[in-house]
C-alpha cells in the first residue's frame, strides 16, 4: 500500500500485523482497512473498496475481493498479533468477556447462515409481554478483552479478540457441530495459549455461558464470574471423613438454601455496600455464600453473592465466582464490565457496518435457474465459506484497530471539548465515544491526505478547521 495514503501513526499498526500475511497479502489488508475506516454508510466491501481509493494505488479491485476468499491468512493469528498491540494497556489480570452476537443477512446462497434467535429483538418483546423473535443470519460467538481507559479510572472498552462462526444443527455436518459454549470455550483456550505468563486471565459471560460445558473445563488458572438462576440446588462442602471410614468418600454435603431462599432468610442478615459500576456509585444489599454448585461446577466451590436493590426497582439477582477469595465488590464490578461487550457489538454494527457485507457462496448469472428444486445454498468451492469466515473478524480487527490507536494517539479531553462544542445539549459528555475515536482517526487520515498536496500553510490550516467537524461528525 502506498505511504502516502497513511499517517505515521497508523502506518505502524498496521505494519505490526505484517508476519500475518505475505507482501501482496499486507497491501490488500492495509487498503481494506483503511476503506474500512474511511466509509461512509453502508459497509459493503464494495463500498470500502471505493472509500479505500484503490485506481489511487493502481490495485485492481478484485484482488481484494480475492483477499477474503481465497489469501492464505487467519483471523486467529490477527488476533495474537492484537493482543501482542494491547498488552502495554492491560492490567496483570486481563478481563476476557465472552457472547454472542447475530448478524442479519438476506437470501439463501451464504454460507452458515440460518435461523437464530434475535438477541435484541427478544428482550424487547419480552418486556412487552411477547416472546421470542427469530433472524435469519450469522451467529458468531466472540470473546473480547476488557481495557481499561487511563483517563477514566474504573471505565474500560471490550476489543473482539477473536471469534466463531456458530453453525446450527440442521445447516452443518454432524461431525463439525459444536454448540457455542464449546466454541467459547475453544476461543478461551486460544487466548490463554497467547497470553504470556506474567499476566493472569479471568472470564465473564452470561447465563448462556455459565454452565458446566465452560466452568467444568477452565484452563487452570482462570476463573469465572456469572449470573445463578435464584432457583440453584447448593450444597455444603463435603463433610471431613473419620478415620477408618468405610464406602465411597462424599462428592457434597448437606443441602443449603437456593439463592431464592437465602434472599428471604431473616436469620442470615443483609450488608450494604457501595461500589461504581456501570459508569456510576451505586448501593447494594448482599448476602454471600461459599458452596457447591454440583449442577455446573461440580466438585469445585463457588461464591455465591446474592443483590438486592434498597430502593426495590429491580428483583434480586444472584452472581457466582470460582475463585472463593475474590471480595464480592470485585465480583459485582468485574461482572459488570460485561456490558461493554454488548456495547462493542452495538458500535461494531452501527458504526462500522460488520453485518452488511453479503459475500457468501456464489450467485448465479441472470436467468439461470437452479438444475434441481432443492433448498439451501449451493457451494462453489470454499471461496464463499472464506469470505464469510473472514469478514466479520476483519471487521472486528478494524475496531480493535481503532481503539489502539486511540490509545496510543488519542487526545480524550480535546475530542469531549471539540463534541461538546458540536453538540451544546449534551452537557452529560464527560468521556470519548467510540464514535469520537474513530472521528478523531478519520480525521488523522484526511489531515494526511490534505497535506500531501503543496498548498499554502494559510490555506491548508483554514481548509482543516473547516473540514474538522465534518470528520468527526460523520463517524
Amino acid at each position: 500500500m502506498r505511504k502516502s495514503y497513511l499517517p505515521e501513526s497508523l502506518g505502524s499498526i498496521i505494519d505490526s500485523f505484517r508476519c500475518g500475511f505475505t507482501a501482496p497479502s499486507h497491501a490488500n489488508f492495509g487498503y481494506l482497512i483503511c476503506g474500512w475506516l474511511l466509509c461512509i454508510g453502508r459497509h459493503t466491501v464494495s463500498r470500502v473498496i471505493q472509500a479505500a481509493g484503490v485506481q489511487a494505488g493502481r490495485r485492481q479491485h478484485a484482488s481484494l475481493y480475492r483477499f477474503l476468499s481465497r489469501a492464505r491468512w487467519m483471523p486467529d493469528e490477527l488476533g495474537r498479533l492484537l493482543l501482542n498491540l494491547l498488552l502495554p494497556h492491560l492490567p496483570e489480570l486481563v478481563e476476557a468477556i465472552v457472547d454472542d452476537t447475530l448478524c442479519k443477512k438476506g437470501g439463501p446462497q451464504i454460507f452458515g447462515a440460518a435461523i437464530h434467535r434475535d438477541g435484541a429483538a427478544s428482550s424487547a418483546r419480552s418486556a412487552a409481554g411477547g416472546g421470542a423473535r427469530l433472524a435469519f443470519g450469522h451467529n458468531w460467538v466472540v470473546l473480547a478483552i476488557w481495557v481499561p481507559f487511563p483517563w477514566a479510572p474504573g471505565r474500560g472498552v471490550a476489543v473482539p479478540l477473536a471469534a466463531r462462526l456458530y453453525r446450527g444443527r440442521k445447516g452443518c455436518p454432524e461431525e463439525l457441530y459444536q454448540k457455542r459454549s464449546e466454541l467459547a470455550l475453544e476461543l478461551l483456550e486460544l487466548v490463554a495459549a497467547w497470553l504470556p505468563t506474567t499476566h493472569r486471565l479471568s472470564l465473564v459471560g452470561d447465563s448462556e455461558y455459565a454452565c458446566r460445558t465452560i466452568v467444568r473445563h477452565l484452563p487452570e488458572g482462570i476463573d469465572f464470574i456469572g449470573p445463578m438462576v435464584m432457583n440453584a440446588a447448593l450444597h455444603a462442602p463435603p463433610p471431613r471423613r473419620r478415620p477408618g471410614q468405610m464406602g465411597r468418600p462424599a462428592k457434597k454435603g448437606k443441602r443449603l438454601p437456593s439463592p431464592q431462599a437465602l434472599a428471604a432468610q431473616k436469620s442470615k442478615r443483609w450488608r450494604k455496600i457501595k461500589i461504581a459500576v456501570y459508569g456510576r456509585r451505586v448501593a447494594l444489599l448482599i448476602k454471600t455464600v461459599v458452596c457447591l454448585w454440583p449442577t455446573v461446577a461440580d466438585t469445585q466451590l463457588v461464591r455465591v453473592v446474592v443483590t438486592r436493590d434498597p430502593a426495590g426497582r429491580f428483583a434480586d439477582r444472584a452472581y457466582f465466582c470460582t475463585d472463593t477469595a475474590r471480595s464480592v465488590p470485585e465480583i459485582l464490578i468485574r461482572f459488570s464490565h460485561r456490558w461493554e461487550i454488548e456495547v462493542s457489538f452495538r458500535n461494531a454494527k452501527q458504526t462500522l457496518g460488520v453485518a452488511d457485507p453479503q459475500n457468501g457462496w456464489w450467485r448465479r448469472p441472470h436467468g439461470e435457474r437452479r438444475s434441481e428444486r432443492r433448498p439451501g445454498a449451493e457451494p462453489r468451492g470454499t471461496r464463499g465459506q472464506h469470505a464469510v469466515q473472514r469478514t466479520v473478524p476483519l471487521a472486528l480487527l478494524v475496531q480493535a484497530i481503532v481503539v489502539v490507536w486511540y490509545l496510543r494517539h488519542g487526545d480524550a479531553a480535546r475530542d469531549v471539548s471539540a463534541m461538546r462544542k458540536l453538540s451544546p445539549w449534551n452537557r452529560r459528555k464527560r468521556q470519548p465515544s467510540f464514535a469520537d475515536m474513530l472521528g478523531a482517526l478519520r480525521a488523522a487520515l484526511w489531515r494526511h491526505r490534505v497535506s500531501a498536496y503543496p498548498l499554502p500553510e494559510r490555506v491548508r490550516r483554514n481548509l482543516e478547521a473547516l473540514l474538522d467537524p465534518v470528520w468527526r461528525t460523520a463517524a
